[in-house]
């Protein structure tokens, strides 16, 4: 009976896979690094126009949003996120003359990338989640199971995980659109040539406070969850083996 538990207990876990760490880090390499990476490459290595780098990146999270759109029959919140931000640099890249509207016009990407978040909040697919993931389970099997079971609904702590998966998203959507705000003000109240460095400490002090604030309410809490749940369902595993031996 013992012998039968165990080989039971080896092919569930041979049917279950979980994903490695490569799949964890595929959606943020292949929708934001590969477009990130192509549009400094068309750039520095071959010389192109911003515009021409732009549209050339975009190509990517294009098809892969139009793929998810047609195949799978949902959007790619990230792909789609992107291609969003290269488009409204496109035509923000038309603009010119105002050096305080060339200032402000920086504020848009972030209100875009905020305002992507935020949608996604709402429409129940936190965007930022997809960030979040391979640093709290670290390619861990059990914490990989164990983050499915909490995101599925089937675990104790479900609804508390959910709820804090999407504060996690709702503080760095809301982060970004007060960054969008500030560098709006500053460009055209603040003297340019002070706005033209303060508009990079400004990014960088909203998203070490962002990275502190998101956290301390959900980041935190979440691993702790992950953790509490893959400890308690290898218990769990074990008692039953002991019990059937």
């Amino acid at each position: 009976m013992t012998t039968n538990t165990v080989s039971q207990g080896q092919s569930s876990n041979q049917t279950t896979q979980t994903p490695s760490a490569l799949d964890n880090f595929r959606p943020l390499i292949v929708d934001v690094a590969v477009p990130l990476g192509a549009y400094y490459l068309f750039t520095d290595a071959f010389g192109m126009s911003t515009f021409a780098a732009l549209a050339w990146s975009s190509v990517v999270p294009a098809a892969r949003t139009v793929w998810s759109l047609v195949k799978e029959r949902r959007a790619n919140a990230l792909a789609g996120l992107i291609l969003a931000v290269n488009v409204v640099s496109l035509l923000l890249s038309f603009l010119s003359g105002d050096p305080r509207l060339m200032l402000a016009k920086d504020g848009a990407v972030s209100s875009t990338v905020g305002i992507g978040i935020l949608v996604s909040v709402a429409l129940g697919r936190p965007m930022m989640t997809a960030g979040m993931r391979p640093f709290l389970v670290k390619g861990n099997p059990a914490k990989e199971a164990a983050w499915q079971r909490l995101a599925s609904g089937r675990a104790a702590a479900s609804a508390d995980f959910l709820r804090k998966e999407r504060v996690f998203s709702v503080v760095w959507g809301v982060a970004l659109l007060a960054e969008c705000v500030a560098r709006v003000v500053g460009a055209y109240t603040i003297p340019v040539d002070t706005m033209v460095w303060l508009g990079g400490v400004m990014m960088i002090g909203v998203m070490a406070l962002t990275f502190v604030i998101s956290g301390g309410l959900a980041a935190g809490p979440m691993e702790e969850m992950v953790r509490a749940e893959a400890e308690a369902h290898e218990a769990a595993a074990r008692a039953e083996v002991t019990v059937a031996a």
